[in-house]
């Protein structure tokens, strides 16, 4: 009965994810009280469109992607970014600028991660906190990674079933160690088709009045390729390949090369 013990692994994993998801919608669905809204949006501009549908990161991507339609940054289709014009023109273009240091290059995935974590994206995420627009107090991306936890449950319940299958089964049959970790896997992946369904079109980073505002800039953005749409859509909207690839560089692990490799 060695095998057990591994459905006891899965389950408690399922357990403590699915209650993370289920805390974390919770706390993104309370309303927003009237008093904690300090101004109201009528429309938002592309660093406020760009967090509240993708997050700093989106910032960051679209912060190059200005830059470099300024002819003010080269961006390589290796992974570097090299300074042509080195006046930033708002905070968030002067983070980028300081992430370079003195030579004017440096990899695109280290100048995102320091513009998606300066202060001036924090800032940004809390006026939009303030005006009702994001969750408060990190709830969006909170679900975010409860949805993160609950895909590594489900993982887990496969992985312990394997290792259950490994160790001495004590005349329990094959059928029967299926449906006993079946039982924790459908559990997870209930919960995640209900997540998918109930905000497959929400952002996590957006409160339901943010996303409001982002559905209608959506249905305005415009040609595709424009900044709006990358605001909107991210780095899917991007219309030149090559450039595409330099933003997405390092996104997924990959190492830049070097100049001149």
């Amino acid at each position: 009965m060695f095998w057990v013990l591994f459905l006891l692994l899965a389950w408690a994993g399922v357990l403590i994810a699915c209650t993370r998801l289920l805390r974390a919608a919770t706390e993104a669905a309370e309303p927003v009280s009237v008093g904690a809204i300090t101004h109201h949006h009528d429309e938002l501009n592309l660093y406020e469109a760009a967090y509240l549908a993708g997050g700093p990161r989106r910032v960051a991507e679209l912060t190059l992607l200005s830059m470099q339609r300024q002819r003010r940054l080269l961006l390589a289709h290796t992974g570097w970014a090299t300074v042509l014009d080195p006046v930033g023109r708002d905070p968030h273009e002067r983070s980028a600028l300081v992430a370079f240091g003195p030579d004017g290059q440096s990899p695109v995935a280290s100048i995102r991660t320091a513009v998606a974590e300066d202060a001036a994206v924090r800032a940004l995420a809390e006026r939009l906190g303030a005006a009702g627009l994001a969750p408060a107090g990190g709830a969006g991306r909170g679900t975010y990674d409860a949805i993160r936890s609950v895909r590594r449950a489900a993982l887990l319940v496969l992985a312990m079933a394997a290792a259950a299958f490994c160790v001495p089964a004590d005349g329990t049959s094959a059928a029967m160690l299926l449906s006993w970790f079946a039982l924790p896997l459908l559990l997870a992946l209930g919960c995640l088709a209900i997540a998918r369904f109930e905000g497959h079109r929400d952002s996590p980073w957006a409160s339901p009045d943010g996303q409001r505002l982002l559905d209608s800039l959506d249905r305005e953005r415009g040609r595709e390729g424009s900044l709006t749409a990358v605001a909107v859509r991210g780095l899917g909207a991007v219309a030149d390949p090559g450039l595409r690839a330099a933003l997405e560089y390092g996104g997924r692990g990959s190492v830049p090369r070097q100049r001149g490799d």
